[in-house]
């Protein structure tokens, strides 16, 4: 089992590292040696090996060390539920009219602060992170921190370096965009986001909780009370 850890935790920081070092500083002169498309194409083999390494990994550690705490009860589950469904918002907001992502026509110099945007600037990352917060609350064993914690460190601190990366690309355009944004959320804008916007995230995280019980055996959401 410690031997399982360790590779779990060597899978873990392969996957965050080559991350941060393809999409920092490898990425220009593989772009050079590659091209953009040649280069897409090593990240994401890069990326799906490191998972599938994460994830094959974890599911080999199995459920054989104790919980650090009760995660089974009411209150983790429902503060879970709470999370995963913010990040249902976030995560679904994220994916129009992002500057931050390339071909979605949003240019951060003339872009508004609306929907998950009015929540923070990184609402993607910011649903990786509460994704992994939850799981961390409701199964708090060392093969859960690690995993999760590798997504919550890559989406934070990559949302971080994001930023500096998009100042040094975009300058005062980005810079205009982190005027009128957060990278912090502020939570008191999240009702606000809109109707349709909260319509589309409960019907994915609907979907999405009820198709964790059989992808992982557990059931999630209000999956779990309700049978």
């Amino acid at each position: 089992m410690e031997t399982d850890l360790v590779s779990l935790i060597a899978a873990s920081v392969a996957f965050v590292g080559s991350h941060f070092a393809l999409s920092h500083p490898l990425r220009a002169p593989l772009v050079r040696s590659l091209g953009e498309k040649g280069f897409l194409g090593l990240y994401s083999l890069v990326a799906f090996a490191t998972l599938g390494w994460m994830v094959w990994t974890f599911r080999a550690i199995g459920r054989s060390a104790p919980p650090l705490w009760d995660g089974q009860s009411n209150t983790a589950w429902i503060a879970a539920s709470l999370l995963t469904l913010v990040a249902a918002v976030l995560f679904a907001g994220s994916l129009k009219g992002n500057p931050a992502m390339p071909d979605t026509g949003a240019d951060p110099a003339t872009a508004q602060a609306r929907g998950a945007f009015a929540v923070t600037r990184h609402p993607m990352m910011w649903s990786f992170a509460l994704w992994a917060v939850a799981h961390i609350l409701v199964a708090p064993e060392p093969r859960q921190i690690v995993l999760a914690g590798a997504i919550l460190i890559l989406a934070l601190l990559g949302a971080h370096l994001q930023d500096r990366k998009k100042e040094a690309l975009m300058g005062a355009a980005w810079a205009g965009w982190e005027a009128r944004t957060r990278y912090w959320p502020r939570w008191s804008a999240l009702p606000g986001a809109g109707l349709r916007l909260w319509l589309i995230a409960v019907i994915v995280w609907l979907l999405a909780t009820l198709a964790h019980a059989w992808l992982a055996y557990v059931p999630a959401g209000l999956w779990r009370w309700l049978g």
